[in-house]
């Protein structure tokens, strides 16, 4: 089974986003694994106007919020299944896109450029850093935001993950892979669990120089 059908079938397995979260909101941003947990959408800064992309978009859910605060998006997942549900979920918000590839295929493929790039528990956490963040920077305009998520490195080696390798490296070691591959002003903090969670998440933070 190839990586993407791997990717493919856990994608079938899955359960989108529920419809509203506990406040009553219908879009949201959410960098953890938990409901209703942790930063918003202000750890990248004012979005309206702006060109976003995300890698491993899955259903949609947090570009469309990014949309619907006056962003254009375009979500990119290697799973077909994550854009069928993603289009049909979100057909009737203007300034959204869906597409299936493979992150660095659609990056060494395209020649759109964009002002943030995000990727919660997305390709991010499984493509080589150092072949993924040299691409992402080429296709990013001099200040943009890029900025991920995912679980904490229990150390700095890759290990396997369910449908790929996971690439577990230390807050330092994210900090040192930007600096070198055209990113500054890096931020990197691990956000604590919430009461009853016993595994917090690594949020990342830099801007393209």
């Amino acid at each position: 089974m190839s990586l993407a059908e791997s990717w493919n079938k856990y994608a079938v397995g899955s359960k989108p986003r529920r419809a509203v979260n506990a406040t009553g909101e219908t879009t949201w941003l959410n960098w953890t694994q938990y409901a209703d947990h942790g930063p918003n959408e202000s750890v990248l800064g004012p979005v309206a106007g702006r060109r976003v992309l995300e890698l491993g978009s899955g259903s949609g859910s947090n570009l469309a919020h990014l949309v619907t605060l006056g962003a254009t998006g375009l979500g990119v997942d290697v799973a077909p299944a994550r854009e069928t549900v993603a289009k049909e979920r979100w057909a009737g918000l203007a300034g959204l896109e869906f597409r299936t590839a493979e992150a660095t295929a659609f990056l060494n493929e395209t020649d759109e450029t964009f002002d943030v790039v995000l990727s919660i528990f997305g390709a991010v956490w499984f493509v080589d850093p150092n072949i993924l963040l040299p691409l992402i920077r080429s296709r990013m305009d001099a200040g943009g935001t890029l900025a991920f998520s995912h679980l904490p490195a229990g150390s700095q080696n890759v290990k396997p993950g369910g449908a790929g390798l996971r690439h577990d490296h230390s807050l330092d070691a994210w900090e040192r892979l930007l600096t070198s591959h055209g990113f500054a002003a890096v931020s990197a903090s691990l956000i604590d669990p919430p009461q009853g969670g016993n595994v917090g998440t690594m949020l990342v933070r830099a801007l393209a120089c």
